[in-house]
């Protein structure tokens, strides 16, 4: 049996489909209760989305306690040893944000299926319907701040020459014409470039094959600190997950995302 060992962040669902009994594997999808119950990858283990947020307005994208983490990855299994293959069915959303929390527990043996569950039903690799038993009770965790940038954090780097900020909402939410908080706008600096332009519909929400040069084009560059946002650091998930997976050295994701910023008296905002 193969083990992953060489293998990029992200990975084809070729390479996955020849790794499915590896023991170390933890394998985890992030679709929705309906479609994980319809068909997911072999030995697959649900992990509804909501559960990887606090879910608390008015910041709803902060964190789960620290309880809630442990029992959740008591349930997975987790161990030293793991490795993590995550995927959902919307391009790497929810999967990304998963890879943020792995980060964010200090565990760094991970994969994203590129296209997810989409890309695996593509070329016709097997489902199930079998749904694991869960693996044990909490597990202790650690947690570390360096993968996540409080607001406070965010707004001491604002006009930093090396800071870029990563808005992966939609552009009518970046100019303020569309309103979700109490202050409409974007973070002053802040480069707009919506998750979804990430993706290649073509290829089954796998992501862009020419995403290195979209980003560089847009001043999101790898000599900068990038800190990702959108209104709950679900879509920015994703884009945490890129500018990992282009080995990006200083990346970190804003969980309060606009949903805090937006809300918050003492935040600027740009329009």
């Amino acid at each position: 049996m193969p083990d992953f060992s060489g293998l990029a962040l992200v990975i084809e669902a070729a390479e996955l489909h020849a790794r499915l009994g590896n023991a170390n594997l933890i394998l985890v999808d992030l679709t929705s209760p309906a479609r994980y119950a319809a068909g997911h990858i072999p030995g697959a283990r649900f992990v509804d989305p909501k559960r990887t947020q606090l879910g608390q307005p008015p910041a709803p994208g902060l964190l789960p306690s620290l309880a809630s983490l442990e029992a959740l990855f008591g349930e997975l299994g987790h161990n030293p040893d793991a490795v993590y293959v995550v995927y959902d069915d919307e391009g790497g959303g929810w999967a990304g944000r998963f890879i943020w929390m792995l980060d964010v527990i200090g565990h760094r043996r991970y994969h994203y299926l590129n296209g997810g569950v989409l890309a695996w039903d593509a070329q016709h690799l097997p489902l199930s319907q079998d749904v694991p038993a869960s693996a044990g009770g909490p597990v202790k965790l650690t947690l570390h701040d360096e993968p996540t940038a409080t607001r406070e954090y965010l707004q001491s780097r604002l006009g930093a020459a090396d800071l870029a900020v990563w808005d992966a909402r939609g552009p009518l939410e970046y100019s303020g014409e569309k309103a979700l908080a109490a202050k409409n706008g974007h973070v002053p600096g802040a480069v707009n470039f919506e998750w979804t332009a990430g993706m290649d519909p073509a290829r089954n929400l796998r992501i862009r094959e020419d995403i290195a040069d979209v980003l560089n084009d847009l001043g999101l560059t790898a000599d900068k600190e990038i800190i990702t946002h959108c209104q709950t650091h679900h879509r920015s998930g994703f884009t945490y997950l890129v500018a990992k997976s282009l080995g990006y050295p200083r990346v970190k994701g804003y969980a309060g995302s606009w949903g805090e910023w937006g809300n918050h008296p003492d935040t600027p905002v740009e329009v």
